[in-house]
This record gives structure tokens, C-alpha cells and sequence, in this order.
């Protein structure tokens, strides 16, 4: 099955992609260090990982435009858009159920128009442009539509463990979970051929769930975090699940 979406997205491929001399597996490796490389060689990350999330997301951009073009990144409305928020709704109401349950609240409203904005520029458009629109997108044409949703989906999540402001915690819990978090949008973007549901709910999520709630109170038990993780990656697995393609008219690439 990857075979022939593979052979799908050869077929479908950007006509200025194939006029690209570097070969999809040195195209790879561009994007998952160059637009990295760059932002910290302009001094980006210093204090805040602002800089480091736009400058992925404005290097992602430019890449996408000269090796794939925009047809081929998931920047598509109408029904992938409202497809891609029924899914991600799932996961981004269970989230809030289960932390609304194991971890009190802690209100503060300050900067919150700020804190929206930031989410929704930095840790949802940036990112998910480079994982589901640039990194998805040559994945699929390397691989196939199976390997691009699981592989940009742990691409996404291992930024988000390292940069997003919720990832409260370094251990193998959280890792595990932001892990399992972007291989659900990942299956997502397979199966809507969009992106832009998941970045909508992702801002939501994030602002609901740890801006309009708080983040946890300093002296929340060391375990309520973890529960949260697991119970909320347990319905995104059972998600992906239901989702997992199983014939070629579920790859939308």
C-alpha cells in the first residue's frame, strides 16, 4: 500500500519539484537541519524560541515554494479544512476533559491576546508548515503517504517537546506523548490532505488547555501531568486507529 501511494505522489509530484537537480534524500536532510542551522546562526533563541519557530516557519515557506509549491503543502480549504478540525477536535476536547479533571485551575488572563497570536503564528503555522507541508510532503515522494504521516508526526512532536511552551516536563512520558500527539495530526494531514484544521485546533488546544486554565500549579502531584499524557495519548491512538488508511483513496497527499 505505501508502494503505491508512493507511486501516487510521483505521479502527482510538482513540476518544480522535478526539475529540482538535488535528489529527495539530500532534500531531506536540508530540511530537517537547514532551517534549524540558519535561525541560530542569525542569533535566533536567545531568551525565547520565538525567533527560532518563525524563522522555521518563514525558511519552511520559501524551501516549499521553490522545491514543491503551494498545491503540494496542505494549504487547502473547503472540505480538508473542516475535515481536519472534526478529527483534531477528538483529541483536543479529551485533552481538555482530562485536564480539567487531574489538574486544578489556575486563571490568569493576562497577555492572553498575545499568547493566542503567538500560538497561532509560531507553535501552529510555523511548525506545522515544516512537518505536514514541507517535511510530509518530500517524505511522501521518498517513502510514501504511511511514512510521511508517522515521520513528520515525530518530527512535530520532538519540536514541540523541545520549543513549545507546554512541554512542562523533560521525561519520557512527555516525550512519548508529544510523539504520539503529532503522528495523530500526521494521519490527519494523510487522510484530509490539509494541514490548516490541525494548526486551527492546535491554537485552540494549546490556548484553552494552558492559557484560559493555566498552567499547572506548582505544587501539583508529580504523577497528574503523566496521567494526562497517557489518557489523552490513549484516544489519539485509538484515533489514528480509526483513521489508518486502508485503501488508496484514503491517501489525500
Amino acid at each position: 500500500m505505501a508502494k503505491k501511494s508512493n507511486q501516487h505522489v510521483q505521479k502527482q509530484s510538482s513540476p518544480r519539484s522535478a526539475k529540482t537537480a538535488l535528489p529527495v534524500t539530500v532534500r531531506l536532510v536540508l530540511i530537517l537541519l537547514l532551517p534549524f542551522a540558519l535561525t541560530l546562526v542569525l542569533g535566533g533563541g536567545a531568551g525565547s524560541n520565538a525567533p527560532i519557530l518563525g524563522g522555521l516557519g518563514v525558511i519552511s515557506w520559501f524551501m516549499g515554494l521553490f522545491w514543491i509549491g503551494l498545491p503540494g503543502m496542505g494549504l487547502r480549504g473547503g472540505r480538508p479544512l473542516f475535515a481536519g478540525i472534526g478529527f483534531a477536535t477528538l483529541g483536543w476536547l479529551a485533552f481538555l476533559l482530562f485536564r480539567s479533571s487531574f489538574i486544578l485551575f489556575n486563571f490568569d488572563a493576562a497577555d492572553s491576546g498575545r499568547s493566542f497570536i503567538y500560538l497561532l503564528l509560531f507553535e501552529a503555522f510555523a511548525v506545522q508548515l515544516w512537518a505536514f507541508g514541507l517535511l510530509f510532503r518530500t517524505l511522501a515522494e521518498w517513502r510514501g503517504g504511511l511514512t510521511a504521516a508517522v515521520g513528520s508526526g515525530i518530527a512535530f512532536g520532538a519540536v514541540a517537546f523541545v520549543l513549545f511552551q507546554e512541554a512542562f516536563s523533560s521525561d519520557l512520558p512527555s516525550l512519548l506523548y508529544f510523539m504520539v500527539w503529532g503522528v495523530f495530526y500526521g494521519i490527519i494531514r494523510l487522510r484530509t490532505g490539509s494541514f490548516l484544521g490541525t494548526m486551527l485546533i492546535q491554537t485552540l488546544h494549546s490556548f484553552t488547555v494552558w492559557v484560559a486554565l493555566g498552567p499547572p500549579p506548582v505544587l501539583t502531584a508529580a504523577d497528574r501531568l503523566p496521567t494526562v499524557y497517557l489518557l489523552s495519548g490513549l484516544v489519539y491512538l485509538v484515533v489514528i486507529w480509526r483513521l489508518w488508511p486502508k485503501e488508496d483513496a484514503d491517501y489525500r497527499l
